[in-house]
């Protein structure tokens, strides 16, 4: 069975991530979503509460399961016998961090893959922080998230219900 490791921080999770999550169920067996804990970025939700908006959108997927992780993904993925890593790639400004991550991480581990996927094209330009700051100030994000993220973010921030 071919395992790959989706990480990051999903503060919160987007329709991008959820792309990139049902491109790699092409590729692999198994996908699981690695959700940072990351204290240093002081993300809106807990690890707990990214994990369950994101598990909420992906129940009818057996092959998909969602952690939380502290430490090193590739030491993740080692522990899951994953074969690959899994990052998305939205536009060119991008590249040249996931390109020194996968580095960094090949040089960590160099049995470790990293596969980049793009999402639809409609997504390109989402990102968490740019959904964050938006939804200050109006309800015209909804199309880049799930509903369920839309609540989570309207019960945190007490508007655009």
């Amino acid at each position: 069975m071919r395992t790959g490791v989706y990480p990051g921080s999903f503060d919160p999770i987007t329709n991008g991530h959820l792309d990139v999550i049902n491109r790699a169920r092409n590729i692999f067996d198994k996908v699981i979503v690695a959700v940072a804990r990351n204290a240093a970025k002081e993300p809106l939700f807990s690890a707990e509460k990214r994990v369950r908006l994101i598990e909420e959108n992906l129940r009818d997927r057996p092959n998909i399961s969602v952690i939380a992780f502290d430490g090193l993904i590739v030491d993740l993925a080692k522990q899951t016998k994953a074969v690959a890593l899994i990052r998305g790639l939205r536009a060119v400004s991008d590249f040249e961090h996931e390109f020194q991550m996968a580095q960094m991480n090949r040089h960590l581990d160099e049995s470790i893959e990293t596969i980049f996927l793009m999402p639809n094209e409609q997504y390109f330009f989402t990102s968490s922080n740019l959904v964050k700051q938006v939804f200050k100030f109006t309800d015209r994000e909804r199309r880049l998230i799930p509903p369920n993220v839309h609540a989570a973010l309207s019960e945190k921030l007490g508007h655009n219900t």
